[in-house]
């Protein structure tokens, strides 16, 4: 078959000289001396869903079934490590692992036999005890939430980068040469996961070295007759299945189940369920969700949470599921915390919490179809980022579960700072149903945010079309405030509808600044530049805005926008921008303002002019061309945002 893309080598023809032959000594002296790297890739390749102890023995077996049955070519991708490079044993038994663990992770055909790499491995087995890797830390446990999303390919994809080093020409061999269809495809998905490679040695992935846990103890004395009991439920339940109707009736919209492990059971077991105690946020240090207790009239219904949990394992296909930038959608790890289960407005809700997302599973009263799940991070939320979780959004409105450390809930709009606040209704943690301006189209004309209040004060979260409203602060970026005071109000209200520009984009905060004012020329009062800087949950994708108001003007104007750049945050409190400006008499001008560190602005390109200081005002014409520099205390340059 001729390869098409002009990326790949054609590869050798039979007989020809670069066509290798490994034979079994061969293979097995690679697989002898690199046996910890084979089986560590195969255990990042693996389905997660497979369940760690699994996955430890899938991958084990993988790697020693390995060996050709005789001679065998060899692929001509030889390995980049220097003790592997031109290895062709290496190379032949590599590709088998790759090959095979990809395999294990296709789905069961009804009408077809399965392979053998996805049937439980015979050998080894170790019988009594569960063998998984050693607990790495947070960012190991983020980047198997990562690779969890992923498909096969792409798993493999960011693997064979990662810990073979190979390039993506060789990475695109291997995968051809495993039967992957579509490689350009997998290629762009490992993409989307950051590439922290080095992770990839940790000892969080590494099934040679194991910790060791019992599986049963006081039952196994009685394993005779609870294994002949199982084997009979077992056939009981298999004929379930196969009759019509609904089958796994519990599961609800969740997809078939093709094959068990004790872990992902635990996970999914509503009776192990974590719930923390009603008075736990009263003597805890802690003001994040750990701490929150499970609420709702459903928490006792088993049927509903063993639906949710099964959903968010394995949505089905009529399963509508969202997730913000940057959150995995795999499944839990272990049995998560429960928030909320009830019902609101026309439908049930769940809500759960695994330490490191939020999970939402809704459902109608009636029947599961129409099943929603919704996902957002929450790793490090504390304080006001872990006072309240949507519950529930209806005709334009929205509905919120708040903190059990709240007192008391309003409304106020954005916009209007001498609006005042209406007051909300709390019922057991629940608001009364408040405007919500993630659905605005066509002109904003109002911004109505909620204002949360507690023992330390008071705090406004904004809902920006996701499961965690945004937290929003106002001041210098080194030591923002809650934007509650009359001064805070003041500021954002010109700029409260450069929210929309973020929504969706998992926001977690969002700081306005006012830098500068600057008397304008021509008598025309003064303006006020502000600084908006959006932070999200994954640490990139920021979004940092530069608005400008003039008197008189109901809402500001941007006039900059950038992204994932330091300024205007924490580590770089700085900003300079500009814009042209037509003033009432009919005259345009440059106008530019730097925050208070800045002693000297110049503009550039079509507009020539300098200032000291921290203003700067250029007469020039409609349409000009023009680029802003600045020098900050010390001598340090800085260019316009831009």
């Amino acid at each position: 078959m001729d390869v098409q893309s002009q990326d790949v080598a054609p590869r050798p023809g039979p007989g020809s000289p670069t066509d290798r032959v490994v034979d079994v000594e061969q293979a097995e002296a690679a697989l002898v001396e690199h046996y910890p790297r084979l089986v560590r890739l195969a255990y990042l390749v693996l389905p997660p869903a497979l369940g760690r102890s699994r996955r430890v023995l899938a991958a084990h077996s993988l790697a020693q079934r390995a060996l050709p049955r005789g001679r065998a070519s060899a692929p001509v991708i030889p390995a980049q490590s220097a003790a592997r490079d031109g290895d062709p044993g290496y190379a032949y038994v590599r590709l088998q692992v790759v090959r095979t663990a990809l395999e294990a992770g296709l789905p069961l055909k009804r009408r077809a036999w399965p392979k053998r790499s996805q049937l439980p491995p015979l050998l080894p087995q170790v019988w009594g005890l569960r063998l998984f890797p050693r607990p790495g830390g947070a960012d190991e446990l983020a980047l198997d939430q990562r690779l969890s999303a992923l498909s096969g390919p792409a798993r493999a994809v960011y693997v064979l980068r990662g810990l073979e080093k190979l390039p993506d020409g060789d990475v695109r061999e291997v995968l051809t040469e495993a039967g992957v269809e579509h490689v350009d495809a997998a290629l762009c998905e490992a993409d989307t996961v950051p590439a922290r490679y080095t992770l990839l040695d940790s000892p969080e992935f590494d099934p040679c070295s194991l910790q060791a846990r019992p599986t049963d103890l006081m039952r196994r004395r009685r394993h005779t007759r609870a294994a002949l009991a199982a084997a009979a439920a077992l056939a009981v339940c298999g004929a379930l299945v196969t009759l019509p109707g609904d089958g796994w009736g519990p599961d609800g919209a969740a997809a078939p189940v093709y094959a068990q492990n004790p872990a992902a059971e635990a996970a999914l077991d509503p009776g192990r369920l974590v719930k923390a105690s009603p008075a736990a946020w009263k003597t805890s240090g802690r003001t994040d969700f750990s701490v929150w207790p499970a609420r709702g009239d459903l928490t006792g219904d088993s049927a509903l949470l063993r639906r949710a949990l099964a959903v968010w394992a394995r949505p089905g296909e009529t399963v509508r599921v969202s997730a913000t930038p940057g959150t995995p959608t795999g499944g839990p790890s272990g049995p998560p915390q429960l928030l909320y289960a009830g019902d609101v407005d026309t439908g049930r809700v769940v809500i759960l919490h695994d330490g490191l997302r939020i999970a939402r599973y809704a459902e109608p009263r009636t029947g599961t179809a129409g099943a929603a799940l919704d996902f957002a991070r929450a790793d490090g939320a504390t304080g006001a980022e872990a006072a309240a979780v949507v519950l529930d959004r209806v005709d334009g409105n929205v509905r919120y579960l708040t903190a059990p450390w709240v007192t008391k809930a309003a409304e106020r709009d954005l916009s209007k700072p001498g609006a005042g606040l209406m007051d909300l209704t709390l019922t057991d943690g629940i608001t009364a149903p408040l405007a919500s301006p993630a659905t605005h189209t066509g002109a904003c004309t109002t911004w109505n945010v909620l204002q949360l209040t507690d023992a330390s004060g008071s705090s406004l979260l904004s809902d920006l079309g996701e499961l965690l409203p945004a937290h929003l602060t106002a001041g210098r970026p080194t030591s923002p405030k809650e934007a509650t005071g009359a001064e805070a109000l003041s500021t954002w209200a010109p700029f409260a509808c450069s929210l929309a520009d973020v929504r969706g984009q998992g926001v977690r905060s969002v700081n306005t600044w006012g830098f500068a004012r600057q008397l304008l020329p021509d008598a025309s009062g003064s303006a006020a530049w502000v600084c908006t800087r959006a932070e999200t949950w994954r640490g990139e994708g920021t979004r940092v805005l530069a608005q400008f108001h003039t008197p008189g003007g109901l809402f500001g104007a941007v006039t900059a926008k950038a992204g994932d750049v330091p300024a205007c945050g924490r580590r770089d409190p700085h900003v300079l921008a500009g814009v042209l400006w037509k003033s009432q008499a009919g005259s345009w001008y440059l106008l530019a303002a730097g925050d208070r560190n800045t002693r000297f602005v110049r503009a550039t390109g079509g507009v020539s002019g300098s200032a000291q200081g921290n203003l700067l005002a250029v007469p020039t014409t409609q349409g000009a061309q023009a680029g802003l520099e600045g020098t900050l205390e010390g001598g340090r340059s800085i260019n316009g945002l831009r």
